[in-house]
This record gives structure tokens, sequence and C-alpha cells, in this order.
């Protein structure tokens, strides 16, 4: 094999198909990407067997073949090189040594037979559609925070994805919780959606997926089973398995009837939380409580240890007045998420979960359970 390509190619798409690569593994193929020269260019391929990634880089390639070498020490290599250099590879007549020259610069890497290198085989996929990347990761901002990480509870450990009829329009809606909080967010469903199956996509490929959205008006080709999914953006393809289990019905976490609604200004909110928290105890959960009457928010942190923090706010709230704690963290992480000038928090008494909402915006609904304080 031997390839000339630009380094500043070489490196974007190393960018894209190295970081599903673990860097410790158990099967050696696996730190490795797999690199194909053909007429066609060089096309680049890295897995982890649950995720694939595969983007092809144009270059002048002077001998076809395939190969794979360590991923993150190739990036590393090319990372390094001078920007808007020439690289040149070559691979040995016997397959096992790679040559990166660019300038002074040369680099030996042992190579590993392409053969042995795993196919992620796609499947036949039931749904094809396009989404615009604006969407998409609108979908993802507003509930990637409450992804579990709790392990033995898998089914949790991504976003849910589904369509449904809201009587008015056919929308896609994506959910994540981690029994602590809820995130839902919802678009119109894009055309060739409907009717395709509920799926669980992992926080891994979730990450890498959004990592790949650009500009707001790029379109997402995204092919689906019930097994796995396949995106398509800006030429990198990345096909990953889904998780296989049954996401709780959220609808049943969702209050119907909480009837009390405090509107607060969200900047001044958010910043009054950090403030209080500073001083909350990590065994205590972080808890923070907020004293509402009319027109008044006492927000406070007791700390056996280091003290107390209290602050004021004033807010729209005219029901009787009542107490409710929460953990600090979780709400900052919410309270990130309304883009709003004031929050909405529908709320019932100091045991029930309580709604947060950006102001005149149906489209996020966050749910939080709340501490006892």
């Amino acid at each position: 094999m031997k390839v000339t390509l630009e380094r500043n190619h070489l490196l974007k798409s190393l960018g894209h198909v190295h970081r599903v690569v673990e860097r410790r593994t158990t099967y050696p193929i696996l730190s490795n990407v797999l690199l194909n020269a053909s007429d066609g260019g060089l096309q680049l391929r890295a897995t982890d067997l649950d995720i694939e990634v595969t983007e092809s880089v144009p270059a002048m390639v002077g001998t076809p073949g395939t190969t794979t070498v360590p991923a993150h020490t190739l990036y590393e290599i090319v990372r390094k090189l001078s920007d808007g250099a020439e690289v040149n590879i070559e691979v040995d007549g016997a397959g096992e040594q790679m040559a990166i020259t660019s300038g002074r610069s040369k680099f030996n890497l042992t190579c590993l037979a392409a053969d042995g290198f795993p196919d992620l085989k796609s499947g036949d996929f039931s749904h094809q559609f396009t989404i615009k990347a604006g969407a998409l990761r609108q979908l993802i901002d507003c509930t990637q925070f409450a992804i579990s990480s709790e392990e033995t509870r898998y089914y949790l450990n991504g976003i849910f994805f589904h369509t449904m009829d809201d009587g008015a329009n056919v929308i896609m809606r994506a959910v994540a919780t981690d029994g602590h909080r809820l995130a839902r967010a919802q678009v119109n469903a894009p055309e060739g959606s409907q009717g395709m199956p509920s799926i669980i996509v992992p926080r891994k490929t979730v990450a890498e997926v959004q990592k790949l959205l650009s500009g707001d008006d790029d379109d997402v080709a995204v092919e689906l089973s019930d097994t796995k999914i396949r995106f398509e953006v800006s030429g990198v393809v990345l096909l990953s398995k889904l998780i296989e289990g049954t996401f709780p019905d959220y609808e049943r976490v969702i209050p119907q009837n909480n009837d009390k609604q405090l509107t607060v200004d969200t900047a001044s909110f958010k910043q009054a939380v950090d403030r209080v928290s500073t001083i909350a105890s990590d065994r205590g959960g972080k808890a923070v409580k907020l004293a509402l009457s009319n027109g008044l928010l006492e927000m406070s942190v007791t700390n056996p240890d280091h003290g107390t923090a209290r602050e004021e706010l004033p807010i729209e709230f005219e029901d009787d007045g009542f107490e409710i704690g929460f953990n600090a963290r979780y709400l900052l992480d919410i309270i990130d998420q309304v883009k709003s000038d004031a929050a909405i928090f529908m709320l019932s008494d100091a045991g029930s979960p309580t709604i947060v909402q950006s102001e005149n915006d149906d489209d996020a609904l966050y749910v939080l359970m709340p501490m006892r304080v």
C-alpha cells in the first residue's frame, strides 16, 4: 500500500474515527484503525464492537492495499505534523510495518492484518429518513444530561426515541431519565420516520453523533432497525448497536395535576442555586431547600460541617407557601436547559415531582424528584 495525502484531511478523518477506539482492550485488533486504499481514496474505519465509524478522505493512491495500525498513535503522529503538510504512507511488502513520512519526520508503526478486523454488519434497516442536524441536536442537547450511568439499569443508559401522534402532528420524542430526573424533548417527526420502532440509543453513540453535528441545516441520514442504527452526516458514517431492553413508561412519571406555578428569572435563579450550593455537603446529597411564599423565594443550604447559606429572590407565586428540597446539581442541570428569560416550575407538594419548562415552550419538559431537607 502506498498513499499520499494532505495532513489536515487525514487529521480530520482520524479525529472522527479514533474516538470510538477503546484505549484498553483485550483484543489488540480493536486498538487499530483499518486503512483501505483504493482508486476512490483512503477509507478509515474503527470500531469497539458496539459502534463503527467509517469515513473516506481524498488521497493519491500509488498502490492499493488494506492494513490496520494503532488508532490513537496514528492520530497523535498526524496531529503533531505541520499544518498543511504532505503525508506519505507506505506499507512494506510483508505487510508488517507502515512507514509514515512528512518533511523530515519519519515514523514506523507495526501493522496487524486487516483480515482479522471485525465488521459490524448492518443488516436490513426497516426505516430510513432524513432529519436536520439542528433538530437532532435539539433532541440530544435537551436530554443527554439525564442519561443514567447506573450499569445495572442498562435500559436507562441511553436516549429513548420514538414517534407518536399528539392529535395535531406526528412528533418525534427523545426521553432520558436516571430515576432522579427526567428530560423529554420533541420535534416534528421527519418524513419517513412515522411508525419507526421505539429505540434506545446508547450514551456513547449519542455523544459521538453530537460531535458530528455542525450546521443546523445539514441533513443527517438515519437508517434503523430493531437492533441497529446508522447515521450519515457530512460524509461520516456511524453504525451502532441499540440497547436491547424496554424503556419504562415515562408518561406515568410526569405529573398531571401540579397546579402551583412558580415563575422565576432563569439567570438569577441559576446563579443563586450555584452560590448557596457552594457549601452543600455531598454526604447530604447536595440538598438545597426552597421556601416559597407570595412573591418571594428563600433558598437555603445547611451543612453541619461548614455552616449555612441563604439567599432570597423575587418570584411570581400566588399559592399558599410551602417548602421543598432538591439536589442542587440536578436542579442546575435542568435550569441549564431553560433557554427563556423566565423558568416555569409546576409544583404540587413537598413530596411530589416537579415539572420545569421554559416559558412559552412546550417542546422540552423536565421532571425533578424532590428531596427531604
